[in-house]
Order: C-alpha cells, then sequence, then structure tokens
C-alpha cells in the first residue's frame, strides 16, 4: 500500500478569484459564484464569509440576497476552475511526478517512494502547507494508504492548514467515527442511510455486506473497500505512473540554441533507444527546459504516425526553439513521449529504399508543427444520410473507416455548396418539383427533374434547444436539369406552410 496526500480547497473557484488583483480589496466579503439551473439562478461556491452568513451551494440567488444583502455574485466558469485546478496539481509536480486535479475542489499526490526527498512525510506535507498558504490557499491536507481515507480525512479538518497523518493500516480506525458523507456518496445514499440510523463510517462497516448491496446497491461497499484498502481506487493521472521519458541535469547552465539542439538530440537519442527496445512508438513529443528562476518552458510536435525515429524528432522540435527564452540559463531538460502506441520494425524492402507512406508522414509531420495539427485533414465518407453529415475530417494518415455506401439509386452531387442556399423558385404543385427558380440573380428554367427523396434530420442530434417544429426539420430532395444542361441538387424545407426551396450543390 502507497501513501495518498490530498488536499482540499474550501470554497475553491472563489479562492482560484480571490488571488486576482481585484479581488484583494473585497476578499474579506461575503461572495459566491452563481450558475443557470432550469431557469433558476442558484450558487454555486461559497467563500467561507459567505458560509458564516448562513448562505450555501445550491441555495436560489434571490433567497441569498434577502439573508446577506452584500453577498458579491460572480458567474460560474467550470471549465476555468477545472483548468486552474489543473495547474494547480502540475505545479505540485515538485514533490511527486504524480499529482492530478481531485475535481472539484482539491488535489491528490501519491507520494510513495518521494517522501524521503524531503526528509519525511510530515516535512513534506509541511513544506506544501506553507507554500499553499503563501498563494492565499486556504486548505486542508491529510496522508493515508488510500485515496478513500485520504480524501476523507482532509475534508475532516477543521483547522485551517492541518495535515492529518493516517499510520499504514489505521486507515479503517481513523475512517470509523467520520460522517458516512465522507465516503463520496450521493445525497441520496446519505439520506438513506440517515434514516436507518447508520450516521459514522463505522457504523455502516459493521453492517452486513449482503443487506447493505441489497438495500443501496455496489456503491456504498465499494466505497468502504477502496476507503481501506480492500480494493483498488482509479485516479486519472495527467501523467502516466511510469512515464515515457529521459533527463537531463548540467552542472553550468546552458542558454544558447546550439547547447538546446544538442540537449535535444541526446535526449532523443535515448528516449527513442528505450521506445525501439520495447516495440512502441509514441504520437507527441514534448521537450521541457527547466530555467534557473523555477520558470517550465515547453516546446511540444505531434506525428501522424507513431515514431521513435530520433533525428526526425530533433528536427521538429529545434524548429520550435525560438520559443524557448533562456533567460539566465536552463539547469535541466526533460523531453517526454505521449500516446504511446506499438510499433514493430517495417519490414525493409529489397532496394532498402524507404516506405511511400513513411516519407508521406515526414512531410504532413512537418507541415503539422508548423501551420498547426488542425490544418491539415483529409475527408472520409461517414455513416449518415444528412449530406453536411455525409463526410467528416479525419487526421491525413489514420486507417480508413468501415466503408459506407449510398443507395446507388440516390445519386449525388461531387461537390456540395458550403451550406444550402435559399432560392426563389416556383412549382405548379407543392409537392412536385420546380418549374423554375432563381439562384443568385440568375433565372433557370427546369426542363427535366427527378424526385423526390425524403431526407429527415437525425433525431437523436436534436438539441434542447431547437425550437423548430418537427416537420420543419424534413427535406424534400430534386434533381434537376435546366434548359442550358446545367444540373442541380434543390430540396425543399418543411412539410408546413409555404414552401421555402434550398440550392445544395450542383452535379458535374
Amino acid at each position: 500500500m502507497g501513501r495518498i496526500l490530498c488536499v482540499w480547497l474550501p470554497g475553491w473557484p472563489l479562492l482560484r478569484l480571490r488571488r486576482l488583483p481585484s479581488e484583494t480589496e473585497t476578499s474579506a466579503r461575503p461572495a459566491a459564484t452563481v450558475e443557470t439551473i432550469r431557469t433558476v439562478r442558484r450558487l454555486a461556491a461559497v467563500n467561507p464569509e459567505a458560509a458564516a452568513a448562513g448562505l450555501a451551494p445550491g441555495q436560489a440567488l434571490a433567497e441569498a440576497r434577502a439573508i446577506c444583502p452584500e453577498l458579491d455574485v460572480l458567474d460560474a466558469d467550470p471549465a476555468a476552475d477545472r483548468a486552474a485546478l489543473a495547474r494547480l496539481a502540475a505545479w505540485t509536480e515538485r514533490y511527486t511526478p504524480l499529482a492530478a486535479p481531485d475535481v472539484p475542489d482539491g488535489l491528490v499526490l501519491d507520494i510513495t517512494g518521494c517522501e524521503h526527498l524531503f526528509g519525511g512525510e510530515r516535512v513534506l506535507a509541511a513544506d506544501l502547507s506553507a507554500r499553499l498558504s503563501g498563494a492565499g490557499l486556504e486548505h486542508r491536507l491529510a496522508v493515508a494508504g488510500t485515496h478513500g481515507a485520504a480524501w476523507a480525512l482532509a475534508r475532516a479538518a477543521t483547522a485551517r492548514g492541518i495535515c492529518i497523518h493516517a499510520p499504514p493500516g489505521a486507515e479503517r480506525a481513523e475512517l470509523s467515527p467520520l460522517p458516512v458523507a465522507l465516503l463520496r456518496l450521493d445525497a441520496r445514499l446519505i439520506a438513506g442511510m440517515r434514516r436507518l440510523g447508520l450516521r459514522s463510517i463505522g457504523e455502516l462497516a459493521r453492517q452486513p455486506r449482503g443487506e447493505l448491496t441489497a438495500r443501496f446497491g455496489p456503491t456504498p461497499v465499494q466505497r468502504l473497500d477502496q476507503a481501506h484498502g480492500a480494493a483498488e481506487a482509479a485516479i486519472a493521472w495527467p501523467r502516466p505512473p511510469e512515464p515515457w521519458e529521459t533527463s537531463l541535469a548540467f552542472a553550468e547552465p546552458i542558454g544558447t540554441a546550439e547547447d538546446l539542439a544538442r540537449t535535444l538530440a541526446a535526449l532523443a537519442a535515448a528516449l527513442c533507444a528505450r521506445l525501439e527496445a520495447a516495440e512502441r512508438g509514441a504520437h507527441r513529443f514534448t521537450a521541457i527546459f527547466l530555467r534557473v528562476d523555477g520558470a517550465r518552458l515547453a516546446i511540444a510536435i505531434g506525428t501522424s504516425l507513431p515514431g521513435r525515429d530520433a533525428p526526425h524528432i530533433v528536427k521538429l522540435l529545434a524548429a520550435k526553439l525560438g520559443e524557448i527564452d533562456p533567460g539566465f540559463g536552463i539547469d535541466a531538460a526533460i523531453l517526454t513521449a505521449l500516446d504511446i502506441a506499438p510499433l514493430r520494425p517495417p519490414q525493409r524492402r529489397l532496394d532498402d529504399g524507404r516506405e511511400a507512406a513513411t516519407t508521406l508522414a515526414a512531410t504532413i509531420d512537418g507541415l503539422a508543427n508548423r501551420i498547426g495539427p488542425g490544418h491539415i485533414w483529409r475527408a472520409e465518407p461517414h455513416e449518415s444520410h444528412v449530406p453536411e453529415r455525409a463526410v467528416r475530417r479525419v487526421p491525413p494518415m489514420t486507417a480508413p473507416g468501415p466503408a459506407w455506401e449510398f443507395d446507388p439509386a440516390a445519386e449525388r452531387p461531387i461537390r456540395l455548396l458550403r451550406r444550402p442556399e435559399p432560392v426563389e423558385a416556383t412549382a405548379l404543385v407543392p409537392d412536385e418539383p420546380p418549374i423554375l427558380f432563381r439562384w443568385r440573380g440568375a433565372l433557370h428554367r427546369v426542363r427535366a427533374a427527378s424526385g423526390p427523396e425524403r431526407i429527415a434530420a437525425e433525431w437523436w442530434r436534436r438539441t434542447q434547444d431547437d425550437s423548430r417544429p418537427e416537420s420543419d426539420l424534413v427535406r424534400d430532395y430534386y434533381r434537376v436539369e435546366d434548359t442550358e444542361g446545367a444540373r442541380f441538387w434543390l430540396f425543399r424545407a418543411g412539410l408546413e406552410g409555404v414552401p421555402r426551396w434550398f440550392l445544395h450543390g450542383l452535379f458535374g
């Protein structure tokens, strides 16, 4: 069993915002973030001052303002909260390579085998606590043998900055007096347990497991086992437990472009040798340069195919060295391989020539890392009857997907317009093709037509915000030919009201 350190940041979204200069004057006032839930504005998070005034997450904003008129209100931004928490987790990698955000308001660090580098886990926790306090972040810490136990103990702490240490194997005794809510159970399960008089984790653990499962499902027993160390708990580490990386530390700081390029070459040679021995390749490579002032400077490249060709990787990374500002010097460098995939040695040709696919991949890699990976793609048929969704963009070197064949009787134009363009059309009968239409100011008289081919929108893609009637999501397509011999693909939208016509494509 390892050692897990959990950090709880009470009121994390507001702690993040409090660090902004504009918030320093009002940091002692009640504040809350709000979100809209079913048209009602409710509190998403509150700071300690707001909690002391009687406010709590989930409370309606109108009720909160009635209780606390001086409340400062900010719009909730969950994405920014998660991104800031991830950056804070990356900052804690100074203590262990396994540090991850514990959404929504915590961090989890696996300090197994790292504590001795700081003089023990108590010294490590004290140093982390001092740094968090220096940044103005209120926090609670706990160290235990399991994630569940450390998570519960951190949230059971009452004093600011306190660190609770559960000795190895003592998780069951430490958790016994704590409330069942600290087992990371949802409110419905907690309410059901309280109705039965089960208020502490110890009382819950003494109940027959079969009866608990029959009444509350498998979750409570699973959480108990994870907290006590009888079952593993999955943690989404940003980096794999055994990262594919290599590093170099320098006796004297370096700073010239030539030295940085030589460093990349040495790191790539060592890392690619490891990948080759394991018959692996990587889609992404990240070079991190640690500056003497503590800054972390990174450049990253991607490859269309799994790769481990050191000269090719160095060439791509060296093209981005201009983004690195060495400042007063670089004292360490790390090269990491990500998105690892199996890669067996390719079969050599008799003439010892390079395969065309390898040459093409190298060309695509150079372009993609220069102009951006999202700008190079290829079109691939996609399983959809809706014309604009029948083709999708995919990375250029991905394997072709399953074949998708349309009805051969339903002819399609080779190229569609970027979006359907409205046309003025006249039809003798509403359900028949037009006899003439005007597009971009030009009048076209129809000589022949076939159809209709009815195509309905995919109902499972319709969002709640789509207020259009169901009949308006149906199109009737016609293939028409004008008196000049040009062929067009038109459709009539909707089944009710005045017909609306659109041109969607042209036949060659």
